[in-house]
């Protein structure tokens, strides 16, 4: 069990340092979990994911709010819209099979990482489009349709987010990182309630991981912030080419 525990902690730290700066803390801890546990349950490993990146996540929003301007109003009614469809799509994920979603999954992550290319000025200066209201009315759908996402399915959710925040709003990389960790703290957070109420959650494992995410959560946001948003783009455009070989094998290779 020591050896998993130092396993886990060794991994939870490298999400939490890729997640602070880009999303994707996920591609690294919870296939981690699976390794170490393979016969546990899928819900308590996911639960207990979330027990820890949550911490890091938060940790990385704040970090990110100390130097980067927020839109606190609008990205409130976004993290509202996430938290409520991340519980929405934990249920309907009890009801349906993700399977057509693994399988559509590199595809539009695909189109991501070919736009970003294709378009190299893409967020690399910080010009919100919009504002008030319908800047609101914005981030709330992106809140929604990822936080659904993320609750039944999960794989990618702070890069799409990051990558939304980017194309539809006129954020720089770096904006939008701290933009998606609002967010995802919210889904996080709901996520959580809804595995920890139901008691899928290691709570002590938890704590410990936690430690370590928010160690390289901290690591992370200070790098992003340091090098700025051609740095945050350069790890989007790796994050999102290693999720495509990810799903890619999750979706079609492994179930062939």
């Amino acid at each position: 069990m020591m050896l998993e525990l130092i396993f886990i902690t060794l991994a939870s730290g490298l999400a939490g340092f890729i997640d602070a700066i880009v999303g994707g803390g996920g591609l690294v801890l919870v296939p981690a979990l699976f390794a170490a546990f393979p016969t546990t349950e899928p819900a308590t490993l996911l639960g207990t994911n979330k027990s820890a990146s949550v911490w890091g996540t938060g940790m990385a929003a704040w970090q990110y709010s100390r130097r980067v301007p927020v839109r606190w109003r609008a990205l409130g009614w976004g993290a509202a819209a996430a938290a409520l469809a991340s519980f929405a799509g934990a249920w309907a994920l009890t009801l349906v099979s993700a399977d057509a979603l693994r399988r559509l999954l590199p595809v539009i992550l695909l189109v991501v990482f070919v736009y970003t290319l294709v378009k190299k000025d893409l967020g690399q200066v910080h010009a919100p489009r919009y504002s008030g209201r319908r800047e609101a009315v914005l981030i709330a759908l992106i809140g929604a349709a990822t936080g659904f996402y993320d609750g039944f399915f999960g794989p990618g959710t702070g890069s799409f987010m990051v990558f939304l925040l980017v194309r539809v709003l006129g954020y720089d990389f770096l904006g939008a990182a701290m933009g998606a960790k609002v967010l995802n703290v919210a889904t996080n957070l709901a996520a959580l309630l809804l595995l920890g109420a139901k008691g899928h959650v290691w709570w002590q494992m938890g704590l410990v991981m936690a430690v370590a995410n928010v160690a390289g959560s901290v690591l992370g946001s200070r790098l992003a912030l340091r090098k700025g948003a051609g740095f945050v783009r350069g790890v989007f455009i790796v994050v999102v080419g290693v999720l495509i070989v990810k799903a890619v094998w999750d979706g079609w290779l492994k179930t062939a």
